[in-house]
């Protein structure tokens, strides 16, 4: 149930709309539901003789207004409140009795109208749909004061969040007022007319957001604003510097064919210039192109970045479990990330991680605030993918870009844990929800790699593949972590340990090393995500068909990621008991 507040000066005036066709004849049997008193006259069911709807809607709004009025100079302007309330689309459908009880119940605990109070509000519930109400409230009491309704919006959020769950309805998360701003009516209904699939104001958050990732300077921000096809108007103050900007797209225009602005700050309240200012400040990238390190395997720089950028992944999830408030930075890094990957994915992963970044946007906004917001590595390793370009869907790159979003599952999770220890519901929602995107963009970009591996396993000797099979046995703990026991679960695992013997790692030594390294017990797969570690920290191709080469140090990770890892202090992966709560595990699929 989702009640929207506005106010307004015409009291009048929106009595003809709610009781009038709608913007596109939405409007059925519009009527009243609940009132003040429950007497006030009802535009659309007046049983009077010779009734004249004009006459009655006139008569209500002369009701409403009268102790405004009344008050005269002493009335507030902006006498008018509304709010709108709507269910769930998979709802039940509430009786008119019952949206009356939410209706009194609202006005109530926004102190409009509370219960037993005579000199409450005067208000009305009007109905012209099956899922929502309009209440209509003037702001001005009998005894001529005008109410003390500080924090209306929380208090009918968190009265919504009660009725939901007395009445059996979908129960949303509840907010901390750090969310974006949603569409209104208006925009969506524009956008449903002109043909798009989304209001502008959520496709200019996403590319201001894409424009942010990975960037160095405010220039460089601007730069790929407008690279990517945008207007932009910045503000300045008297001295000419500038205190902000505004965005829009092309071709949107309002009635007087000007273009519609928003300013950052009205698309997410972490896009205002301020705030990227001081993200840039707190958290500045390298600014040099990334470039192979001598020595180490020649492979495409797309696929390098990604590499580099799964180490920096398992640290900050690493941070996350700590659950540590300094973690917080670590999130806006992680929403950075996704960006990058998403703009950069083969096309086969491309929509589901995208979907995974605009869920994890939700994520990367609380009122927890890190006092050492460095994140220097993690915007560096954004800044690598986007400089690197597009990834191909196949080889080297298509196994790199399953190699870190097996990590990026993790992370999510780690997210969501995090923001669970700190009752952020909408938070922790939407990183489930990017994790469960990130399963299935990994399920799509690890199909022919692993598979691959698992034939590499199955053509391995007997011997060796008993071998490898007992290390790994012995390696995975009895409870939770074990590799499960059919050995077509464990081909793959093999494959990798034998390549990894063979490139000059202890194979032992180097599984340890890669269970040591982060939890286990959230992963889909124990088998997959230890594949991935391994072959990163031998060095070995992605893509089996790629050839294997001896690294210069066995069991290390490669150079580009250490380097950029030396700005998180990871610390080592603490027990977490709440890791065993059923909520906090992954689907299943």
């Amino acid at each position: 149930m989702v009640p929207k507040i506005r106010r307004g000066s015409r009291t009048h005036g929106l009595l003809v709309y709610l009781y009038g066709p709608g913007k596109r004849d939405e409007h059925i049997d519009a009527h009243l539901v609940g009132s003040w008193d429950g007497f006030a006259p009802d535009p659309g069911r007046d049983t009077s003789p010779d009734p004249d709807p004009k006459v009655t809607l006139a008569r209500l709004a002369a009701a409403l207004d009268l102790r405004v009025k009344q008050a005269g100079t002493e009335a507030p302007a902006e006498h008018v409140w509304h709010c709108s309330v709507r269910t769930d689309p998979g709802d039940r459908t509430l009786t008119d009795a019952e949206w009356s009880t939410v209706a009194r119940r609202l006005v109530h605990a926004v102190n409009l109208a509370p219960e037993g109070d005579p000199d409450g509000c005067r208000w009305v519930a009007v109905r012209h749909a099956d899922d929502h109400i309009h209440i209509l409230a003037t702001m001005v009491r009998g005894d001529l004061r005008r109410p003390r309704m500080n924090y209306d919006f929380k208090k009918a959020q968190a009265e919504c969040r009660r009725i939901e769950k007395e009445m059996g309805l979908r129960q949303l998360k509840p907010g901390d007022g750090t969310g974006a701003k949603t569409p209104t009516s208006a925009e969506r209904f524009k956008a449903e007319r002109t043909g798009r699939t989304e209001a502008p104001r959520e496709t200019l958050r996403e590319a201001v957001r894409q424009a942010l990732a990975g960037a160095a300077t405010e220039e460089e921000f601007f730069t790929r604003l407008r690279e990517a096809g945008l207007r932009v108007k910045m503000r300045n103050a008297p001295s000419g510097d500038a205190i902000g900007y505004n965005v829009a797209l092309p071709g949107d225009r309002n009635r007087d064919r000007e273009p519609i602005w928003f300013a950052g700050s009205i698309l997410a309240p972490d896009l205002s210039l301020p705030k990227i200012r001081r993200r840039l400040a707190d958290s500045t990238a390298d600014q040099t192109t990334p470039s192979a390190a001598s020595g180490r395997p020649d492979w495409s720089p797309p696929a390098r970045e990604r590499r580099s950028a799964t180490g920096i992944a398992e640290c900050a999830a690493i941070l996350l479990d700590s659950d540590s408030d300094e973690a917080a930075a670590q999130l806006v890094g992680v929403g950075e990330l996704l960006d990058a990957v998403a703009q950069t994915s083969p096309a086969a992963t491309r929509a589901e991680l995208g979907a995974a970044a605009r869920a994890f946007e939700r994520a990367t906004r609380s009122h927890v605030r890190a006092q050492r917001a460095d994140t220097r590595a993690i915007r560096s390793a954004a800044r690598g993918i986007i400089q690197a370009g597009s990834a191909l869907g196949r080889g080297e790159d298509g196994g790199t870009t399953a190699m870190l979003v097996s990590t990026l599952v993790l992370v999510a999770l780690a997210a969501a844990r995090w923001h669970s220890a700190r009752g952020h519901a909408q938070q922790a929602h939407a990183s489930r929800q990017t994790a469960e995107h990130l399963l299935a963009a990994y399920s799509q970009a690890a199909a022919t790699p692993m598979q691959a591996l698992r034939d590499q396993g199955r053509a391995l000797p007997e011997a060796e593949r008993r071998t490898h099979e007992a290390t790994i046995r012995a390696a995975l703990p009895e409870t939770g972590l074990r590799a499960d026991s059919s050995s077509t679960k464990t081909d793959a695992l093999a494959a990798t340990l034998a390549q990894a013997e063979q490139a000059g790692h202890d194979p032992k030594a180097l599984l340890q090393q890669a269970i040591d390294m982060h939890e286990l017990d959230t992963a889909e797969d124990v088998n997959d995500v230890l594949v991935w570690r391994l072959r990163r920290l031998a060095q070995l191709p992605a893509h089996p068909g790629e050839a294997t080469r001896r690294p210069q140090a066995s069991t290390s990770q490669p150079k580009t990621s250490a380097n950029r890892t030396s700005n998180l202090t990871a610390p080592t992966a603490p027990a977490r008991p709440a890791a065993s709560d059923p909520r906090n595990r992954p689907p299943r699929r």
